[in-house]
């Protein structure tokens, strides 16, 4: 991929990267500040929302967020 082809998709990867990024931070601070989870602990869920990028955020707001 040359120099070209990556800024014309830049209009494209800016946005998702900063929705990407702001799902991982909400998340990873969720995760640290609740001690409520409907399965597994909080060890998991960090790692789960900084490894598995873009999907761990939307997994843990879906299957991993307990009651407030």
């Amino acid at each position: 991929m040359n120099t070209a082809q990556i800024i014309e998709l830049l209009p494209f990867l800016i946005p998702l990267v900063v929705v990407e990024l702001s799902l991982a931070i909400i998340a990873l601070v969720h995760v640290l500040r609740h001690p409520n989870y409907k399965f597994g602990n909080k060890i998991m869920w960090v790692v789960i929302v900084l490894i598995v990028q873009f999907i761990g955020p939307v997994i843990y707001f879906t299957l991993g967020r307990g009651d407030e």
